[in-house]
């Protein structure tokens, strides 16, 4: 079933590719995962630091520490077909982390943008597969 807007390459729709580009996006979702925990982990410094440790209470630390530690566990389970899912899910106890400092939230709106381009560079992997514009959908024709 063609698509009307849908181009096809120009050695038609090919085969299965010879390497899934898909299995290399996991690794670029486990690196993003890993990066943000780092990030989000350093948050407790600030939490620690400003304002001479008002924000460092038992919930704020916890709090930030479940949440970068999560990130960490999900970065292992990304061949998982609801990861996806999850790593978006993920963003939203950062981007309301506000009431326990704003760079919480910064953290969150700051990767809430790199999910945005890697939903979209998925996007348009899956969009070259359908038309048969990855090379390697063509070796051996």
């Amino acid at each position: 079933m063609k698509r009307r807007n849908q181009q096809m390459g120009p050695l038609g729709p090919g085969q299965q590719p010879v390497k899934d580009p898909m299995s290399g996006l996991t690794g670029v979702l486990s690196g993003t995962l890993i990066m943000e925990a780092i990030t989000v982990l350093l948050i407790l410094t600030v939490i620690l630091k400003v304002d001479d440790g008002v924000h460092w209470t038992t919930f704020n630390w916890v709090y930030v520490t479940v949440v970068g530690l999560a990130h960490v566990v999900m970065a292992f389970f990304q061949k998982k077909p609801a990861a996806l899912w999850i790593d978006l899910a993920l963003q939203i106890p950062l981007i309301f982390g506000f009431f326990i400092h704003w760079s919480v939230t910064a953290v969150g709106i700051i990767f809430g943008i790199v999910w945005y381009f890697v939903i979209r560079m998925r996007s348009e992997i899956v969009q070259r597969m359908r038309g048969g514009y990855l090379t390697t959908q063509h070796l051996g024709t």
